[in-house]
């Protein structure tokens, strides 16, 4: 129980309080690139070209890439209007977040 509660400690310290969905992801993820200025770069841009629940369904693309990729290749309408903000929020993202 210590363990688990010490663990949950460094995590909440690890990860900014105030941090959005895309930036908590970005900060568990594996990626080697991840890093805390980038995390809290693309949660920036996301927070102006993603309404909250897309920003939910992106967060989830970094634990699943499996779902990015079903959605890219998805029929459903919504789907492809999701994947469309999806795809332009990364490559602004990209741009604004590029390291110099």
């Amino acid at each position: 129980m210590k363990i688990l509660l010490t663990t949950c400690a460094i995590s909440l310290l690890a990860t900014p309080l105030f941090a959005g969905p895309i930036e908590r992801a970005c900060n568990a993820s594996d990626r080697q690139n991840a890093s805390r200025s980038l995390c809290s770069c693309i949660q920036d841009v996301a927070d102006v070209r993603l309404s909250s629940k897309d920003q939910k369904q992106a967060a989830k693309f970094f634990k699943e890439p499996q779902l990015a990729q079903d959605t890219r290749q998805s029929d459903n309408a919504a789907k492809e209007r999701f994947w469309l903000r999806y795809k332009e929020w990364g490559q602004i993202a990209a741009l604004q977040c590029a390291p110099s």
